[in-house]
């Protein structure tokens, strides 16, 4: 077998590279496109507040699954009002966390 490439060769494979690009840049376009769609959705800028569509995984615990649930008020926000709904998001998981230390039953008697 010869190393070498013939005429014919080189043409079809520059044409194969040809087609390559020209598949890319078709996926390209799609691409754009459909960024474009997006931001039309979400009326014309892009700016705007656009949800994550994070999947949130029910945890059994209804106070826990409430709490997740909050975070997606943060997806029609902008930036400067997530805060307000992380530092609650915050507080309910934080006070779930210490009904589970909470024993049942009385208060404990305190110690003088």
């Amino acid at each position: 077998m010869s190393d070498s490439v013939t005429g014919t060769e080189a043409a079809e494979e520059a044409a194969a590279v040809e087609e390559g690009a020209a598949v890319e840049e078709a996926a390209a376009a799609e691409e754009a496109a459909a960024g474009e769609e997006g931001a039309a959705d979400a009326g014309g800028d892009p700016t705007a507040p656009a949800p994550l569509e994070v999947p949130r995984t029910p945890t059994g615990n209804a106070e826990v699954d409430a709490a997740l649930e909050r975070l997606g008020d943060a997806d029609h926000l902008t930036t400067d009002g997530h805060l307000q709904v992380y530092e609650d998001v915050h507080g309910r998981l934080r006070d779930a966390l210490t009904a589970l230390d909470a024993r049942p039953g009385p208060p404990a008697p305190h110690l003088s």
